[in-house]
């Protein structure tokens, strides 16, 4: 229909892949698996090392008893929303069904892909922890240790490259011209897991942690890790289901949705080129990712954050220079040469070998700045958290709000620095929209080339934490031992911090990309339309006006204020799901220390299991919530308001998720090493009014860092993936012989049914756990808990779920093996 006609484009079907290109795929999916291999070697290198004593190895088996409880119930759960997704994609617009099936079986290798990435990483992590515990205890305790924990996360850091590599090579291989389509569903696979796994790790980890810590640290006074603690088998398996498999796999689909809005954009602007450049700068950050693993090591007193920094910066001056010469040896010299179905990009002057190589490098120096400004506000040796600590001296208040101000300042120079990097890339492209989009996708790649590095640092994190939780529990180190678990510790706080300012910066620049493909998703879908129908034309242009997204036009800004407004719920109600599982885990812990003789003597070992059953029930619980207004949200806003407001909807949760999620992670990170510097022996030291304000702040900070502000970077690519794979059914229905107004509100509605309906039942549940009468009996620990609106109460007996497997098989350590068996004597190791 001529008044829908937009600007002609040449079919993507005359796309495809013949000769070198064809070789080249297969190499880049080689690199890949050779990626795997020397995931696996570095694999044998770490369970090569010493597992400590025998009462480590006992608490090393508790922690990966529960932790494998959990993955195997969470997968569990999962497994009906991946079948219902895949359902639901074969009903959305495709060519034909070659590309519908394909769209949703690759959907499942993304979802596949991401929760073996996240399963590799909890059971090699919760191998690896005992062994830094027992390497502190040797000659060189902390170059072994921290040579350790960083090929752990190398091995996962290997595994994310190698299976993102091989899978979208593959999808190209298969489809060629259509692979953009295709690996929408892969990319949203990916992104779907990734996104529950990190919600509900990150509810299972900072519940065990703030309950452990009230309990522990406030009320009773006894070390973090102590063993008397019944919260500490849980806090340690939360570190491992959070940290280690819910930020793997969120890696790992940073990664592969990067990938996929690299090669939907690649086909627009740079032809067949663009199905193969953006695989082979990942390929040769494969390569620089094995380097990085390999040279990362301590100099003599250098600090092991100095060592990890090195290493980074040295990959990605490798990946710089290795893009370039891939640019320079694949790439044409002119525009014309590139056989782009855009005419506009086809007559630039200029040469897209620099402009390519440019575009990689502004990613990989963001990646840069990141890491040295995320350290600068969270390093336990920079101002900043520096003066969070000192202001433990006039008590928890002044902690929690000089941590918030650090957090919201922070967020403001990194959105401003991801921002001036998208800018830049955008004015690369000399003008052509669909250019400067590609640019920033490849920005994206650049800043990727170095993942592998960026997860071996995340892991290197929660490895060091268990570490030092099992050498305390088991008593077996010594003071000089302890001191290098804790200098560890608070550089893996670090490292943790730096990771998930990364990720966020991918999340914005796979967004804006995606943003693009969303664009260019819904102008193919006006183009395909052939009958108008009853459609007149002023109804076109109307539409056509609308999908324009103009800030003036109020469907738009009505869009952008939902878009900003979901990423605040979203955050709400995970930090209030910690909240809600925090208060059964303290009831739970005071009730052990009241009810069970003999835990505070030592003479009598807690009931860890029943704690690990709490936070295990009431992370899976509150799942469903978050996850459905992540992927409904979109529908609710496109099919109900338009292709417009879901254009201003997109960038609203862009602009503000990417505010809130460095605000939650920075301010986090700063108040968790503050605590550390107090309990170096600063301010008063532990045991301290100082130690128990930071203890305070800690507490604010654990859902903050490693639950809401984590979550948001994959929330905003699986918003922006719905709305890219609903984009051409929202045209369909809204012109055209197929257009259908009831449709298409009545789709709006159903999903705004059930997205209310979530957050209503999520409503119901009592944050505060307790009641008036509870105030007196906590002083006291206390543990009757009225209503904890948990699944399990506090104090049940987990029978049941031990007898259908959930905790343990037989001979669990958690409860009735030869590890942590409940009423079994402890033994507490002397306070540090």
């Amino acid at each position: 229909m001529a008044a829908l006609a937009l600007a002609p484009a040449e079919a993507t079907s005359t796309l495809d892949l013949t000769g070198s290109n064809v070789t080249l795929v297969v190499a880049v999916a080689v690199i890949g698996a050779i990626a795997l291999v020397m995931g696996f070697v570095f694999r044998q290198q770490v369970l090569r090392a010493d597992t400590g004593t025998d009462k480590m190895r006992e608490i090393g088996a508790a922690v990966e008893e529960g932790a494998q409880a959990y993955l195997t119930r969470q997968f569990k759960t999962l497994g009906i929303f991946v079948v219902l997704v895949f359902g639901l994609l074969l009903l959305l617009p495709a060519p034909d069904w070659g590309v519908k099936l394909g769209r949703s079986g690759f959907f499942i290798v993304g979802a596949l892909f991401s929760a073996s990435i996240g399963y590799l990483g909890m059971k090699l992590a919760t191998k690896a922890n005992v062994r830094v515990a027992a390497a502190s205890r040797g000659e060189n305790g902390r170059d072994e240790g921290m040579r350790i924990a960083f090929r752990t996360g190398g091995v996962v850091g290997m595994a994310t490259v190698g299976l993102g590599l091989i899978g979208a090579a593959t999808v190209v291989l298969l489809y060629k011209a259509e692979a953009p389509k295709v690996l929408e569903g892969f990319g949203f696979g990916a992104a779907l897991l990734a996104m529950f796994m990190r919600v509900g790790g990150g509810i299972f980890t900072k519940a065990a942690d703030v309950g452990a810590d009230l309990v522990g640290k406030v009320e009773a006074g006894i070390p973090e890790d102590d063993p008397r603690n019944a919260a500490t088998i849980a806090d340690n398996v939360g570190d491992n289901v959070g940290d280690c498999a819910g930020m793997a796999a969120d890696l790992f689909e940073s990664y592969a949705v990067m990938l996929v809005a690299a090669l939907i954009l690649g086909s627009v602007a740079f032809g067949s080129y663009g199905l193969v450049f953006p695989l082979l700068v990942p390929a040769i950050g494969a390569i620089t990712a094995l380097i990085g693993v390999f040279i990362t090591k301590a100099r003599g007193s250098e600090s092991a954050l100095d060592a990890i920094n090195r290493g980074f910066y040295i990959s990605a001056v490798i990946a710089a220079v290795g893009s370039a010469a891939a640019a320079w040896f694949y790439l044409p010299a002119t525009f014309a040469e590139l056989g782009s179905r855009d005419q506009g990009i086809a007559s630039l002057e200029g040469d897209p070998r620099i402009t390519a190589t440019l575009a990689v490098i502004i990613g990989i120096v963001l990646a840069a700045i990141i890491l040295w400004l995320t350290g600068y506000f969270t390093g336990t040796d920079k101002r900043p958290t520096k003066d969070v600590a000192r202001t433990s001296l006039t008590g928890a208040a002044t902690v929690v709000l000089s941590g918030i101000g650090v957090g919201l300042e922070s967020a403001v120079y990194t959105a401003v620095i991801i921002g001036g990097a998208v800018y830049l890339a955008f004015l690369l492209g000399g003008g052509s929209v669909a250019l400067s989009l590609f640019l920033i996708a490849l920005a994206g790649c650049g800043l990727l080339t170095t993942v592998g590095v960026i997860v071996a640092m995340d892991t290197f994190g929660p490895v060091s934490d268990n570490a030092q939780g099992i050498a305390e529990m088991s008593g077996d180190v010594d003071e000089e031992a302890a001191q290098i678990l804790t200098e560890l510790d608070a550089v893996g706080n670090t490292t943790k911090a730096i990771t998930k300012g990364i990720a966020i910066a991918t999340a914005v620049l796979a967004a804006t990309a995606l943003f693009g493909s969303y664009t260019d998703a819904w102008q193919t879908a006006v183009r395909e339309i052939t009958d108008p129908g009853t459609t007149t034309q002023e109804q076109a242009e109307a539409f056509l006006g609308d999908a324009q997204a103009l800030v003036t036009n109020p469907a738009t800004l009505v869009g952008l204020l939902l878009g900003a407004a979901v990423v605040f719920l979203f955050s709400g109600l995970a930090i209030n799901a910690v909240t809600r599982a925090a208060g059964a885990i303290v009831f739970e812990v005071r009730r052990q220390f009241r009810d069970i003789p003999g835990i505070m003597e030592g003479t009598t070992k807690p009931e860890y299991g029943k704690v690990v059953d709490i936070c295990t029930r009431d992370s899976l619980r509150e799942l469903a919530t978050p996850g459905l207004l992540a992927a409904l949200s979109p529908v609710i806003v496109g099919f109900g308001l338009g292709i417009g407001a879901l254009a201003g909807f997109l960038a609203g949760a862009i602009g503000t998720g990417a505010l809130m999620a460095v605000f939650l992670a920075n301010s986090g990170g700063a108040w968790d090493n503050a605590k550390k510097i107090v309990e170096d022996g600063h301010h008063g030291g532990k045991g301290s009014e100082a130690h128990a304000a930071t203890v305070i702040g800690d507490t604010v900070g654990d859902p903050f860092k490693d639950t809401a502000g984590p979550a948001i970077n994959p929330l905003l690519k699986v918003m922006n993936l719905v709305s890219v794979l609903i984009a051409p059914a929202i045209v369909i229905l809204s012109v055209g012989g197929d257009a259908s107004a009831p449709l298409r509100y009545g789709i709006a509605g159903i999903a705004l049914v059930i997205v209310v309906t979530a957050v209503a039942i999520s409503k119901r549940r009592d944050l505060a756990i307790g009641g008036d009468d509870d105030v007196e009996s906590a002083g006291e620990l206390d543990a009757s808990a009225p209503d904890s609106g948990a699944v399990t109460e506090p104090g049940e007996a987990v029978d049941e779920a031990l007898e259908q497997g959930d905790l343990a098989d037989k001979g669990d350590v958690l409860t009735d093996g030869d590890g942590v068996r409940n009423g079994d004597a402890v033994e507490v190791p002397a306070q540090r």
